[in-house]
């Protein structure tokens, strides 16, 4: 007899709990074990007794929160199973930064897959997202408005560049997430052709080394440290979003304020962000990504996370799926989406 999912998942103060696996989803708080998504901060905590997750999520956390963030690291590669008290997990690439993985999970006859955050668009810096036949889709819901339609990449890169073609005198300095955003887009103006070094707020160096020890080549880079930031004029500086409004980006030479998120669609969130050049460049799914997604898991059940929970659930039912919004607490929008 099939154990309906409801019967042995459940959402606990902690994250999402699985009974029969004794373990929590991208707690966020310590728990004896843990399965995690992916090296973001509202998804990746430090404290866990165990943490299962891909190698480079761990590298990541190590490299965030210290070696000793947890007392066992237990390394999983995507596509390999293991099994966690009586369920089988398997995790599968999420596409939204490195490392980032969904979780499958089979357990009384039934396959759950946790989305975690995740994106469809081309990102060197990751595996792609993989569509994993399940029968409950668990999804994030970061960008679940019809009005959320991300453009490509590539016209947004060319954005930036034209404005440094045009006002040369300015230093163009974006706001970026450290962890995924930063690296991606870096790729994206090498792909553009911009060849030259890109500088680097000191709060984006250490994972951005990280990166390349993993692998990727981003092309000549450079710590502002102590430099004569009058250098900086006509180049392109990538910063935390909370620094490009601070004193640290006045000290810039006619800093131009942009910021790369999926959230400057809305004109009313850039212009509070005081953001002159707006970048639509998103690690989430838009719209039509999300319900594509749906479709393609095969899944007859929706829940969702978090986010814009309401007008998907809706939306779900819609397409004939049972949906139900699950309300799990401690995971945040940020403009660096």
């Amino acid at each position: 007899m099939i154990k309906h999912p409801s019967t042995w998942l459940a959402a606990r103060p902690e994250g999402l709990l699985c009974i029969p696996g004794g373990f929590y989803i991208d707690p966020v708080r310590p728990v004896d074990q843990a399965v995690v998504t992916h090296g973001h901060a509202d998804h990746a905590r430090a404290g866990h007794g165990a943490v299962i997750a891909t190698p480079e999520t761990l590298a990541i956390m190590a490299c965030r929160y210290g070696e000793n963030f947890t007392l066992q690291r237990k390394p999983l590669a995507y596509g390999e199973t293991v099994e966690i008290g009586e369920v089988r997990v398997t995790l599968h690439p999420a596409g939204h930064i490195t490392g980032s993985a969904q979780i499958a999970m089979e357990y009384g006859g039934a396959r759950v897959v946790v989305s975690g955050d995740y994106k469809r668009r081309f990102d060197p810096t990751c595996r792609p997202f993989e569509p994993i036949p399940c029968d409950v889709f668990i999804t994030e819901a970061t960008f679940a408005l019809p009005v959320f339609r991300h453009p490509p990449i590539a016209g947004e890169i060319d954005k930036l560049l034209q404005s440094l073609a045009l006002f040369p005198e300015r230093c163009h300095v974006v706001g970026v997430y450290s962890l995924g955003k930063c690296q991606r887009l870096m790729l994206a103006l090498r792909d553009r052709g911009y060849d030259r070094p890109i500088f680097l707020h000191g709060a984006l160096v250490k994972l951005t080394e990280l990166y390349g020890a993993l692998g990727l080549d981003l092309g000549p880079w450079q710590p502002i440290g102590h430099m004569d930031k009058r250098r900086l004029a006509g180049e392109i500086v990538l910063a935390p979003p909370s620094a490009i409004a601070d004193r640290w980006s006045r000290g810039l030479p006619e800093a131009l304020a942009c910021a790369a998120s999926g959230w400057m669609q809305i004109r009313a969130r850039a212009k509070q962000a005081r953001v002159e050049l707006p970048l639509v460049i998103s690690d989430h799914c838009d719209w039509g990504e999300l319900l594509q997604s749906i479709v393609d898991t095969g899944a007859a059940e929706l829940w969702v996370t978090h986010g814009r929970d309401e007008a998907l659930v809706h939306q779900a039912r819609l397409m004939g799926l049972k949906a139900q919004a699950l309300s799990l607490v401690g995971y945040e929008d940020d403009i660096g989406d």
